[in-house]
């Protein structure tokens, strides 16, 4: 016998969030991350929280928050931090910096590197791992000296969700679509409508969850030659910005590069890096000591 199914009532809406809670939520947060939210995220940011507020069942945004800040295991400060970031990326995005990678950097720096000493390459934030699997391509099939030199390429993102997600190594046609058919041949096997990159150059990257302003965690980035950190810093705000300026400066041996993105420059936020052109490609350079 046929029935009719007694429609879903819709669930009760989140509690409201009073805009004094909001205020000092950010505050937090920009604090923890460096990442400010302006006016125009509000709707982004409440519908956020909202979302984990009933995943952990809180019923006020105060108690919540007072999880968030003093919960012990920090599990729920790095879901709410995985809800915040926006990740959206594909394979060989801004490429011709990879081009000016191979071209230009690599064999500057092995002028002055033995093969025996490791050249390091950082990508941050690297999302779900496009981009360091398209630099770990672009050497081997672009950079003729790619066999004599030990390359390490690491790669990190604030997010915990994402690296999982870059080292399983799965991905849609959408996320290949400038793959040329003979890399996707190459390095990917097709499964069930996605692809699953080779299981050797997911193991070539070393990936791990970092937050730039976590002074303790950036220790181990050090001595790096060439630093992609693309499309991050626009999230921040001038005091963060230069704050992480300073960390990837840090980061990098003297003559390093780092990469932005298209629409970022160095210049507006220090004066410490030295701006480096590559045809029209333009490059930021920590200079040497003796400079």
């Amino acid at each position: 016998m046929l029935s009719v199914a007694t429609p879903s009532r819709d669930p009760a809406p989140a509690p409201a969030i009073p805009p004094e809670d909001y205020a000092r939520f950010c505050e937090f947060f920009y604090r923890k991350t460096g990442i400010m939210f302006g006016a125009n995220k509000t709707y982004f940011v409440e519908r956020r929280l909202q979302e984990r507020m009933a995943a952990t069942k809180s019923a006020t945004f105060r108690d919540y928050f007072t999880m968030v800040r003093f919960q012990a295991s920090g599990e729920e400060m790095q879901s709410l931090v995985n809800a915040m970031t926006v990740n959206e990326t594909y394979f060989y995005r801004e490429d011709y910096q990879f081009d000016a990678l191979v071209r230009h950097l690599l064999p500057e720096i092995a002028r002055t590197r033995a093969p025996s000493d490791p050249i390091r390459l950082w990508s941050m934030p690297c999302s779900t791992g496009e981009e360091p699997y398209s630099i770990a391509m672009q050497i081997l099939e672009n950079w003729p000296q790619a066999d004599e030199y030990s390359v390490e390429i690491l790669a990190s993102d604030i997010d915990s969700r994402v690296i999982a997600e870059a080292k399983h190594g799965r991905y849609s046609a959408r996320a290949l679509h400038r793959l040329t058919p003979t890399l996707r041949n190459r390095y990917f096997t097709p499964v069930d409508g996605d692809f699953r990159l080779c299981a050797e150059l997911r193991g070539s990257i070393d990936f791990s969850v970092v937050n730039i302003t976590d002074t303790f965690a950036m220790r181990r980035f050090r001595h790096l030659d060439v630093i992609f950190c693309r499309n991050m810093l626009i999230y921040f705000d001038d005091n963060s910005r230069r704050q992480a300026v300073e960390a990837l400066y840090e980061s990098l041996r003297p003559g390093g590069y780092i990469c932005l993105g298209h629409s970022e420059s160095m210049s507006r936020i220090s004066s410490v890096f030295r701006p480096r052109k590559f045809g029209a490609t333009i490059l930021y350079q920590r200079p040497l000591d003796n400079d």
